[in-house]
C-alpha cells in the first residue's frame, strides 16, 4: 500500500489513479491528521510526501516519521514544487529516500516509486531473520535499531543509521561514492555531493571508539574494517 499526502485534489485523484493503473494499490490524503490516523490503522510500503502543505510542511511530517520506530524505516519520496538544491538537500537529510519535482510525469513517478521499493525489499529480502553485527566494540541489529558501542548504546539519524547497515552488511568490502549515494539517497548521477563526507564525519564521532573502523580509501570510498565476532 502507497500513501499520498498531498493538499492539491486534482494532483492526488492522478496520481493514486496513474499508480493504480501500474498494479500498485494506493490511497490520498489530503490533510496530516487523516495520513496519520491511516497510518496508525494500516502501515504503508512507501509514502509520497507534499512538502508544501498548508498546515505542516511536509519535513515536519517527514521528521516525526523518522523519529518513531514503527514508521522510522518506511520509505519517503517528497513531492514539492520547490527544487532549489537547498530544498532537496534538506529533504534528504531529513531521511526522505528520494525526491522528485513537479511537474513530473506519472510513468516517471511510478518508476521511481518501484526503484525505491526495490531498495527497501533489498535491506530486508523477505521479512529474513534479524541480523545482528558484533565489530569490535560495536554492535548493530538492523531490525530492531539497536546501535550500541561497549554497551552503551547510540542514537543516529536515519541516514547515518542506514549508512551504518550499508557498511556493516558488506564489511571488509570497499564501497564506492556512488554506491553509497545511490543506495542511502538515490543520488547515482551525483557523487561529489558532499553530503556523503557530512554523514561519514558524523558517524564517526557518534560512534565514538568504533567510528575508526569505518575506514577512507581515498579517492574510492568507504569501508567498514573487521569481521563479526561472537
Amino acid at each position: 500500500m502507497i500513501y499520498l499526502l498531498e493538499d492539491d485534489e486534482s494532483i492526488r485523484k492522478l496520481v493514486v489513479y496513474a499508480l493504480g493503473s501500474q498494479g500498485m494499490e494506493a490511497a490520498g490524503f489530503e490533510a496530516p491528521e487523516e495520513f496519520r490516523e491511516a497510518v496508525k490503522k494500516k502501515m504503508p510500503d512507501l509514502v509520497l510526501l507534499d512538502i508544501m502543505l498548508p498546515d505542516e510542511d511536509g519535513i515536519s511530517i517527514l521528521k516525526k516519521l523518522r523519529a518513531d520506530p514503527r514508521t522510522a524505516s518506511v520509505p519517503v519520496i517528497m513531492l514539492t514544487a520547490k527544487n532549489t538544491e537547498f530544498d532537496r538537500v534538506e529533504g534528504l537529510d531529513a531521511g526522505a529516500d528520494d525526491y522528485i519535482s513537479k511537474p513530473f510525469g506519472m510513468m516517471e513517478l511510478a518508476a521511481r516509486v518501484r526503484a525505491v521499493l526495490r531498495r527497501a525489499e533489498s535491506r530486508n529480502p523477505g521479512g529474513a531473520q534479524a541480523k545482528e553485527y558484533r565489530i569490535g566494540p560495536l554492535y548493530l541489529c538492523p531490525d530492531r535499531h539497536e546501535i550500541r558501542v561497549n554497551g552503551g548504546d547510540v542514537t543516529l539519524t536515519y541516514k547515518e543509521f542506514t549508512l551504518l547497515c550499508l557498511l556493516c552488511e558488506n564489511r571488509g568490502l570497499v564501497l564506492t561514492r556512488s554506491v553509497l549515494m545511490d543506495r542511502v539517497w538515490g543520488l547515482e548521477s551525483e557523487p561529489e555531493n558532499r553530503t556523503l563526507d557530512v554523514h561519514i564525519r558524523t558517524l564517526r564521532s557518534k560512534l565514538g571508539e568504533a567510528g575508526s573502523l569505518i575506514e577512507t580509501v581515498r579517492g574510492i570510498g568507504y569501508r567498514m574494517r573487521g569481521e563479526d565476532r561472537t
